[in-house]
């Protein structure tokens, strides 16, 4: 069966890479790009960044751009990504998001939306970062007394939001593998004088510089040692191949929401 994928945020570094990764897929087929009305890309054929021809333009209309899409790949914002959700729901279109930065109203309207389509929902589509997640709840289980953790990433000087959303899911795992609230113990910074460090915290660094793709470390720091777990991301390719894995794996479900660890079998 081909998948016929639409592509959201079409002529963002993202949006690109997706329509590469598409067009080179030998079980889909591009259905559509959409983008914003602003966009000087609208009208233009979508692989016009490849020197491609694919009859496929790059639209704001939601009609034209998921016309006969099964799929929609979603890395936008989340504002966006939630109008994009009503309009799939309309046409019962499944949805592969990768957006980052939503509150806590926007996870439940996503929620909410897998009761009629189905969705994989990560903040990282990276095989790597997955298999990453699942190590780092390992580690958090053996490594759960003594040891400081402190989770530090840094990203290209263009995103928006802060920690990361892959950061913030490996708070997550960690801290449910050692029974915490990371709501409760999540620190963002420090500054000035701020006594001794808390062991029951868990620690966020950021960094925004050039074209940095994404890296992520936790630090899981002990007396007399320390233990790095580290990902780095050197092209957004390794999204973009994830989420086209997502997409086959939403073919065998007609509702519900998943993660990247279900797509992979990790869970």
């Amino acid at each position: 069966m081909t998948m016929k994928i639409a592509v959201a945020g079409a002529s963002g570094r993202m949006g690109r890479m997706l329509i590469e990764a598409v067009l080179n897929a030998p079980d889909a087929e591009l259905a559509g790009a959409l983008d914003l009305a602003t966009s000087p890309a609208i009208g233009r054929d979508a692989a016009d960044f490849l020197g491609r021809s694919t009859g496929i333009k790059v639209s704001a209309d939601f009609g034209q751009a998921l016309d006969g899409a099964t799929h929609l790949i979603d890395f936008t914002r989340p504002e966006g990504t939630l109008e994009h959700i009503k309009q799939c729901e309309a046409r019962g279109v499944k949805m592969v998001i990768g957006t980052t930065g939503f509150e806590k109203t926007g996870k439940s309207r996503i929620e909410a939306a897998s009761s009629s389509i189905s969705i994989v929902f990560a903040p990282n589509m990276s095989v790597g970062v997955n298999a990453t997640l699942k190590l780092l709840e390992v580690a958090a289980g053996i490594l759960s007394t003594g040891y400081d953790i402190e989770i530090i990433e840094a990203h290209h000087r263009h995103k928006v939001d802060a920690p990361s959303g892959t950061a913030l899911r490996m708070g997550e795992v960690i801290a449910s593998a050692l029974g915490r609230d990371l709501q409760k113990v999540a620190i963002y910074g420090r500054e000035g004088v701020t006594g001794e460090r808390d062991p029951s915290t868990i620690g966020f660094a950021t960094v925004r510089g050039g074209d940095i793709v994404g890296d992520h470390t936790v630090l899981f720091a002990g007396t007399g040692e320390r233990i790095e777990i580290t990902h780095r991301a050197a092209s957004r390719v390794t999204y973009a191949h994830g989420s086209l894995r997502a997409c086959r794996f939403l073919n065998g479900h007609k509702i519900g929401l998943f993660d990247m660890q279900g797509v992979l079998g990790i869970a």
